[in-house]
């Protein structure tokens, strides 16, 4: 008998494995205390971003959905303190064991518990997946976005399912992924369920995207 083969892989597929693979290295290569610069200025050039200059305004009234970051991504943790301490409502995702993502309030640094993969997350209540339709901006992970706003994501799939979750919500979200300024590229590989955003925020400024 033949052996059953497994789902065909399509070529858009295999090409954003490559992308994902050559840019996570180079994030890999990044020193730790460049890593550390590049977020503090991250965190400066929020306010540069209209949607999140006005969470900071209007503190209480808003609320943003937000990670922290792992390994050589952009780190976060100056940019959702900033947030919190203005009075934001942060939500921080929960992984849940069949990768969709609950959220938690985020109630400060001391307040962030190890989880798998490498991952911290808020130890508060969780709050169930769909919370993240309340929110006002939500701030992605990638490792990627290209001139018309196509993000390339780390490669789970979980932000795929909040994205659809926000788009059935009907809501107008702010969409903003956080990347390096090199992530900005002419072009990312596409898959049907892929999904634009609204803008990225680099170390160097802001970057919009209209669709």
């Amino acid at each position: 008998m033949r052996a059953r083969r497994g789902p065909a892989v399509s070529r858009e597929h295999e090409e954003k494995r490559r992308l994902r693979r050559d840019l996570r290295e180079m994030r890999r290569g990044l020193p730790a205390d460049v890593v550390a610069a590049r977020g503090a200025a991250l965190a400066r050039r929020a306010r540069e971003l209209d949607e999140l200059a006005e969470a900071l305004r209007e503190g209480p009234a808003r609320t943003v959905a937000a990670y922290v970051s792992i390994g050589g991504e952009p780190e976060t943790g100056a940019l959702i303190e900033e947030l919190r301490a203005a009075g934001v409502r942060v939500l921080l995702p929960v992984l849940l064991p069949d990768n969709d993502l609950d959220w938690a309030v985020y109630e400060g640094p001391e307040r962030l518990v190890p989880a798998g993969w490498g991952l911290r997350e808020p130890a508060g209540p969780r709050l169930t997946p769909e919370a993240v339709a309340g929110a006002d901006v939500v701030l992605l992970p990638g490792v990627a976005v290209d001139r018309t706003g196509l993000r390339l994501g780390r490669g789970g799939g979980s932000y795929d399912r909040v994205l659809a979750r926000l788009e059935r919500s009907g809501r107008r979200t702010a969409l903003v992924v956080l990347l390096y300024d090199d992530e900005v590229v002419d072009a990312v590989p596409a898959e049907p369920h892929d999904r634009r955003v609204h803008a990225a925020l680099t170390p160097s400024g802001v970057h919009r995207f209209r669709h």
